[in-house]
């Protein structure tokens, strides 16, 4: 019986041509995306700029979706370029004093979540690493970083070359207790599992578009707490970070209460215009139903490689939307190489071949991986 959510198959051309296994790298987007972008470049095209109070508008739409997907309040939310740059706001924002330190895994996390913290050195702040096992960020592990001088626990909801997803709650809850700022690197969860930051009491969270919000790249979303924005001081400022900021005949430098004071200048229209399709996509299909079907997928992925004797993780108890494997004997780039020549996509990290499926695939495209794996003559 074909899944209800397979009739989404349509809207990705790009499934025609590939076993597209790759939305932790790189998603391909739809044509929902692709049209309410040709929409409005039609719009600038033909119009100029005479409807620029409607683009405005739906921008601030694509802010409550964006704000629902995580559970937060809109004015919580600002539009960024990339994962890289809402961290970077955030890591310059804070009042640092020397001998602070912040809490990060540095031989695990994707370095976005590295170097930020790592160029806070000349202000005097200090990088404390977290020891990891078992492939990801324990909640364990964290607390034995933790020191009096810790402001900042930074880690990704899910590790990007392993698969393992953190367990945000608990990191959350000890952070409140400890009286130290969370900050995390969403990008591999947004989109595939449920994301609420107010009950991982996440102050901070940072996510770009391109991988499992199936949006485009150069545009993502940096939330930052209530409680915690009149701390973050924008190091980047312009018109738009103000409170009058669509009147240009006077100087009024005021900075905005809410998150908006980090966007300062003018909208990326055409990649806020894919998002907001994207998003509206992913809330009509249902965070939760999109978890479950990632998840049989992986499963039945799983059971297959398996069966040639492929060692494969993480464990289902600490997954999200990854799956990485290494038949015995094998070598990753030989065998990606061979996968990516059969119009395979998927990444290598770190020694192993990286699976991650979407919603819209099929357990039969993953069969025929299996079956790829299993045909491989190396």
């Amino acid at each position: 019986m074909t899944h209800p959510l397979e009739s989404y198959r349509a809207l990705f051309p790009v499934l025609r041509e590939q076993l597209y296994f790759n939305h932790a790298g790189v998603a391909p987007t739809s044509l929902r995306a692709a049209e309410a972008v040709r929409e409005w470049m039609d719009d600038l095209v033909y119009h100029g700029i005479r409807h620029e109070r409607g683009w405005e508008a739906h921008c601030e739409r694509v802010r409550e979706l964006a704000a629902r997907l995580l559970h937060a309040e809109p004015d919580e939310v600002a539009f960024v370029r990339n994962t890289s740059h809402g961290l970077g706001l955030v890591a310059e924002g804070l009042d640092w004093k020397p001998g602070d330190e912040v809490a990060v895994a540095t031989s695990l996390e994707y370095p976005s979540n590295v170097y930020p913290w790592l160029h806070l050195k000349d202000r005097g702040v200090v990088v404390r690493d977290i020891e990891v096992a078992d492939d990801g960020v324990t909640p364990e592990a964290v607390a034995r970083a933790l020191t009096p001088r810790t402001r900042v626990v930074a880690v990704s909801s899910v590790q990007f070359a392993t698969g393992y997803r953190t367990d945000l709650d608990a990191v959350g809850a000890l952070c409140e207790r400890a009286g130290v700022l969370f900050c995390v690197d969403g990008i591999q969860s947004v989109g595939c599992v449920p994301v609420d930051v107010k009950k991982s009491r996440i102050h901070f969270l940072s996510a770009d578009s391109h991988k499992w919000m199936l949006g485009v790249s150069g545009i993502g979303l940096l939330y930052v707490s209530r409680e915690v924005l009149p701390r973050l001081r924008p190091v980047l400022v312009g018109w738009r970070s103000t409170t009058d900021a669509w009147n240009f005949n006077r100087t009024h430098f005021e900075l905005r209460a809410d998150a908006r004071k980090f966007e300062e200048g003018s909208a990326a229209y055409t990649g806020l215009y894919a998002l907001g399709a994207s998003l509206a996509l992913l809330q009509e299909v249902g965070i939760p139903a999109i978890e479950a079907r990632i998840r049989d997928l992986l499963a039945h992925a799983e059971t297959g490689l398996r069966a040639l004797g492929c060692e494969v993780g993480p464990a289902p108890e600490h997954r999200a939307g990854i799956l990485t494997f290494l038949p015995p004997g094998a070598q990753a780039r030989a065998l990606g190489a061979y996968l990516a020549g059969h119009q395979v996509a998927h990444s290598v990290r770190r020694g192993r071949i990286r699976l991650s499926p979407h919603f819209y695939n099929q357990p039969a495209e993953l069969d025929r991986l299996v079956e790829l794996v299993r045909a491989w003559p190396g």
